[in-house]
């Protein structure tokens, strides 16, 4: 459905766009006119019954399209703005990656750390096929980590009385201490628990938190103000989109996230302005260049042999981009989100839905986009 040709805004076209907004990325480039894309929302969102729908297209590395459709809780008439927050899911895992290439930069720590070497409170817990597994295998879900943690641990988590990073070390000895089944990536195994384990380590090496770290060292160097973790708002009100469930013949808002403590691996809430400039910094635009070297984002897009799967990244190939295309999808089973990134192209476009069976919808805005900006 992606794999489509598009077309490129006309200057006409800019100039007739109901709204015109401005915007800049972090570092210095002049404000450019935004594209207002809520018409282009509007149809799909009635056809797939969601409750709101937004997205961002960067062109050139730069901001060029952005609109919001729909309401941020059904059953009130309040309706999505375009600095609202959106709940980006798995999307996040580029975000862990992207400071873990941080801190390899620092030199505290290397994609071939194992885990023995990055958890060395934990050494005597590890099994001696676990004790080997590096940062780099748990970013490519080729470390043969089960998908989540334990069930009676998973459980306690969403009562956990101790810190985050207390309890993602509690995650890292319950699976640390079995036997893996690839710990020398043979094999593809998607696991946020990993990611978790991998958050672990890196705030060992940094000596800070996650969410700590992802303030600093990403979110104040890009200028992303409107982000945060967990679900967006105050559940006492409806100042921000509620996720929703589909219970039955029914769209249920819900107000919940997944456990904290599993923030690397998914619970990042951003505006759309605020996730396009991450995106930039993986188009090797503006900020990026120094917050990484080219050699670590690279890095970051570089699946192992045999793997479409890189650091935060799958990696493919598709018609409308020269050079690999950089894609994630974001669920926590009550929102959805999508990435679609083309580095050698500097084109980029996020798609949010606050629905979890918001896949079609977010596909059909992102194929729409691609041909509407790359023809």
């Amino acid at each position: 459905g992606l794999d489509q040709q598009g077309g490129a805004p006309d200057a006409a076209r800019m100039r007739s766009c109901s709204a015109v907004v401005m915007f800049a990325l972090a570092g210095g480039l002049p404000a450019q006119a935004v594209e207002d894309l809520a018409p282009l929302l509007r149809p799909i969102r009635a056809a797939r019954e969601v409750p709101a729908l937004g997205v961002a297209v960067l062109e050139d590395g730069v901001l060029r399209g952005l609109g919001v459709d729909g309401v941020r809780k059904l059953g009130s008439d309040a309706p999505v703005t375009t600095s609202d927050l959106w709940h980006l899911g798995s999307c996040t895992k580029a975000m862990t990656a992207t400071w873990l290439a941080m801190l390899v930069e620092d030199e505290r720590l290397g994609w071939d750390t194992t885990a023995a070497a990055g958890l060395p409170d934990l050494r005597a817990d590890l099994h001696e096929s676990a004790a080997g597994i590096t940062v780099a295998r748990l970013l490519q879900h080729r470390a043969g980590i089960p998908a989540s943690p334990p069930p009676g641990l998973w459980a306690e988590l969403f009562r956990y009385e101790g810190s985050d990073e207390a309890a993602r070390t509690d995650v890292a000895r319950a699976l640390l201490a079995e036997r893996v089944e690839a710990p020398r990536g043979e094999r593809f195994l998607y696991s946020n628990a990993g990611y978790m384990i991998a958050g672990a380590i890196g705030e060992r090496a940094a000596g800070a938190s996650w969410q700590q770290q992802l303030r600093t060292r990403l979110f104040a160097p890009l200028g992303m103000e409107r982000v945060g973790f967990g679900p967006p708002g105050d559940a006492a009100r409806i100042d921000q989109p509620w996720g929703h469930r589909r219970q039955g013949q029914q769209s249920v808002p819900l107000f919940f996230d997944n456990p904290s403590s599993m923030g690397p691996a998914g619970t990042v809430h951003a505006s759309l302005e605020d996730w396009a400039r991450f995106a930039a910094l993986h188009l090797g635009v503006v900020a990026g260049e120094r917050l990484l070297q080219p050699a670590s984002l690279k890095r970051l897009h570089t699946p192992p042999a045999g793997g479409p799967y890189a650091l935060g990244w799958s990696v493919t190939e598709r018609s409308w981009a020269p050079g690999p295309v950089l894609t994630h999808s974001g669920s926590n089973t009550m929102w959805f989100c999508v990435a679609w990134l083309a580095p050698e192209a500097r084109f980029a476009v996020l798609v949010t839905c606050n629905h979890g069976d918001g896949r079609r919808a977010c596909d059909e805005v992102a194929a729409a986009c691609i041909r509407r900006y790359r023809r």
